[in-house]
């Protein structure tokens, strides 16, 4: 389950890769590191169809009674069509997670955090991973105020044979296409859901190994 991850690409770059106007682009700034809550940015599609870039806040809200709420920031691939917390948002609302990597713990005290990336023709090259978003209002807080805020997650799946050597069940759903991306954002439920596959470990590469929990390259 992926808890962490980076993006450090600048603001064109995520304008020219998923092909979003100057215009409908929030100001962002590169991130070595994005945990569960904080506020990132996502690709999506505004009320005219178009394509916007936003900042949400990383984790669905599920509400626990006589508790805090607990951030979701995954979804996995065998509940988005069938769990009434994921199935609205995956037929209606799927974004795309601009990403340049990806960290899974190995061990305790310490972990060791391994980084993943997509091999290219530059380090760490960017691309998404498939996401969903929905608008949230209630308390994120034990006994909190209520707020609005839209919040996001990612898909998740069967790992490949790299991802699996640190962690041995799931990996999240990276997109690297134009078309994918296409797909994922305007295609069917059924057409975006065949884009759910764990990608090619030849594909991929650890890319730092370490107790830093932020991506230093």
């Amino acid at each position: 389950m992926c808890n962490l991850y980076s993006m450090t690409a600048t603001r064109e770059t995520v304008g020219k890769l998923f092909r979003i106007s100057h215009n409908r682009m929030a100001a962002i700034e590169p991130k070595s590191a994005i945990f569960p809550s904080n506020d990132a940015p996502v690709v999506r599609r505004a009320d005219d169809g178009e394509r916007e870039l936003v900042e949400l806040s990383w984790g669905f809200v599920l509400p626990q009674k006589g508790l805090a709420p607990k951030r979701v920031t995954n979804v996995r691939d065998d509940e988005v069509r069938s769990s009434s917390f994921w199935k609205g948002s995956f037929n209606e609302r799927r974004c795309l997670v601009p990403v340049t990597s990806f960290s899974e713990p190995k061990g305790r005290s310490p972990a060791t955090w391994h980084w993943f990336a997509l091999r290219g023709d530059e380090p760490r090259p960017l691309f998404a991973f498939a996401g969903i978003w929905r608008s949230f209002n209630g308390p994120i807080k034990k006994d909190g105020a209520p707020v609005t805020l839209d919040v996001f997650a990612f898909m998740t799946t069967r790992p490949n044979k790299l991802v699996a050597t640190v962690h041995p069940t799931r990996m999240p759903v990276p997109l690297a296409s134009p078309e994918a991306h296409g797909a994922w954002l305007n295609g069917t439920p059924e057409a975006a859901y065949e884009l759910v596959q764990s990608y090619p470990a030849d594909q991929m590469e650890i890319v730092q190994s370490g107790s830093d929990r932020k991506d230093l390259g």
